[in-house]
């Protein structure tokens, strides 16, 4: 397979783990033993005691990344929400945080909702997504009062409206636009472009007579508009470009219709670094700009200012998130590859299978030991693909080995399945020396819960 084709020209970096704490979470370490530590616990220590698969999260680096944003937004005065990306992690626990830390939530299903209303999240302070949303995830949502729906096609909207009206009220919406901007990023998480399932277009009209047709409506009010360009962003001009088309139809709408948009939601999209090379702009730095472009454009057509919602995920969680897993198996193959086999893969972790991710990878109970051969770290699933990094540097590896994959807080857990009856890992939460389990560890018994025999 081509994406496991191996670099025979590719040499140990010799870092240890403080050399990638650029891609560790926050309050990553080392103790006096020489293991990595994150939140104060000693990831060996969790690992054999809880078992592996795990996932961890940093809880600081969680609420310090929200914080930044909100608090950027602030110090320039700008009249905006933070609403997470559920999408990327989310759990009953997650969720308490976002809401404790004053931000929204964005959520793409109806299993999604649920788990938000049952941690208590405010339904108004809820954006509901999805391209194909059913009539029973849009009758919940309306029956919640979330905040707004953001509408993907003409049947939905008409579809909205009319539950809307059978409720007797009116549901705030979004309506989601592609603009027909392609971002610089991998082609499976591009979603602004014109060939792209989502939203209404701009260059086919679209997206304007649904705004008309929002607008004459009894059962829905057009709050705003809301674009996503894709994941894993770097060059925040392709934000700037999107805000100027955006404020295009934001300003031909008032002066040929005159509708007025009140809230402007920009998605999310800002990259985060999955290597030590890799530099992202920063959250400030992608706040400040963002935020000046849609002031420049919007006094430039002589607008009021909308309130701006950005839906950040991967920021927020990515370098958050670390799975730690066991070493099995190690098989040196002569002038090829060595695999390293560890208890998980492509079901804990199907990024690298999917799109060739790559991960960054220590041991955790040689981390202060550099970074000394090449290998491949491979799954324990019956399928070739199930790779989670391939030719990472790392210690050398000995069965019963704690390896520390890094950076993978955002769609891993929420990717996760059971192929070949493989239970899911649990989720642990660490912060200040404590360790807290949000989600338990599947059990053979959870996977026939569903099944009827």
């Amino acid at each position: 397979m081509a994406h496991l084709a191996h670099d025979p020209n590719k040499m140990p970096d010799g870092r240890t783990a403080l050399d990638l704490m650029a891609v560790l979470p926050q309050t990553a370490s080392l103790n006096e033993k020489g293991n990595l530590c994150v939140g104060g616990v000693d990831l060996v220590d969790l690992a054999r005691s809880k078992g592996t698969a795990l996932y961890v999260m940093d809880e600081e680096h969680v609420r310090t990344q929200l914080r930044r944003y909100c608090t950027a937004f602030d110090a320039l005065g700008i009249d905006a929400h933070v609403a997470f990306a559920g999408k990327a992690f989310v759990t009953r626990y997650m969720a308490q945080i976002v809401n404790e830390e004053g931000c929204w939530l964005d959520i793409s299903s109806g299993g999604e909702l649920h788990l938000a209303l049952a941690a208590g999240f405010p339904a108004a302070h809820i954006i509901a997504h999805g391209n194909n949303k059913t009539t029973n995830e849009l009758t919940e949502a309306i029956t919640a009062r979330v905040g707004r729906i953001a509408i993907d096609s003409f049947e939905e909207l008409e579809r909205v409206n009319a539950l809307a009206i059978e409720q007797g009220t009116t549901q705030p919406i979004f309506l989601r636009i592609k603009p027909g901007i392609k971002a610089d990023t991998h082609e499976f998480i591009v979603t602004g472009s014109e060939d792209s399932k989502f939203g209404f277009g701009l260059t086919d009209g679209t997206a304007f007579a649904a705004a008309i047709r929002a607008h004459e409506m009894e059962g829905v009010q057009l709050k705003g508009l809301h674009v996503h360009i894709g994941s894993q962003i770097f060059k925040i001009d392709s934000f700037e470009h999107t805000l100027d088309t955006m404020v295009g139809i934001i300003a031909r709408l008032f002066e040929e219709q005159g509708i007025t948009i009140e809230e402007f939601d920009l998605g999310g999209g800002l990259g985060v670094a999955y290597a030590p090379e890799h530099k992202p702009p920063s959250i400030e730095e992608f706040v400040a700009r963002v935020s000046a472009a849609l002031l420049t454009q919007c006094k430039a057509r002589g607008l009021i200012i909308p309130q701006f919602i950005v839906e950040p995920g991967r920021s927020i969680v990515a370098n958050a998130g670390i799975t730690l897993y066991t070493v099995g198996s190690i098989k040196n193959l002569p002038g090829i590859r060595t695999y390293v086999a560890v208890d998980g893969g492509m079901t804990d972790n199907i990024r690298t299978a999917l799109y060739d991710a790559h991960y960054e990878a220590v041991i955790a109970n040689k981390a202060s030991l550099p970074r000394d051969c090449i290998v491949t770290l491979a799954g324990k699933h019956c399928e070739s693909g199930d790779v989670v990094a391939i030719d990472t540097a790392l210690q050398t590896p000995e069965t019963g080995d704690i390896v520390c994959v890094l950076a993978t807080g955002a769609y891993c857990y929420t990717m996760a399945s059971n192929y070949n009856k493989q239970v899911r890992p649990a989720v642990y939460f660490v912060r200040e020396g404590d360790e807290r389990l949000v989600v338990r560890r599947e059990t053979y018994e959870d996977l026939l819960n569903c099944d009827i025999y």
